[in-house]
């Protein structure tokens, strides 16, 4: 086990060709659960036949601050994304109302208060 790679460099050549955020954790207060990423796949799926799912702790880290969210990424490749800028914008469209409706959803269900800072 001590030779096994803990960490590694990646180089992407496919990157997502679209991609929707959701700033979860502004509205719940708290990262998305495994069953709620569960829930957002099934109703991206009657838009796709395929679809990549992200939820991470995201930390911005600077000499003069930092700040850190819980956000939920949707990558859609480029072979799923129409070419035609008018379906691509439908798509954007649809995508993006299908997680806001989410996350408005999983915040009513379970919502942590972030306390505030003194």
């Amino acid at each position: 086990m001590d030779d096994l790679p803990l960490a590694f460099a990646v180089q992407r050549q496919d990157t997502p060709a679209l991609e929707v955020v959701v700033n979860f954790g502004v509205l719940a207060g708290r990262n998305a659960t495994p069953a709620e990423i569960d829930r957002l796949a099934e109703w991206l799926l009657d838009e796709l036949d395929s679809v990549s799912i992200v939820s991470e702790d995201r930390h911005e880290i600077g000499q003069h601050g930092e700040a850190a969210v819980q956000q939920v990424r949707i990558e859609v490749p480029a072979e799923r994304v129409p070419r035609d800028v008018a379906d691509r914008r439908a798509l954007e469209e649809r995508l993006t109302e299908r997680a806001s409706h989410w996350a408005r959803l999983c915040a009513s269900d379970r919502h942590v208060d972030v306390p505030a800072e003194p």
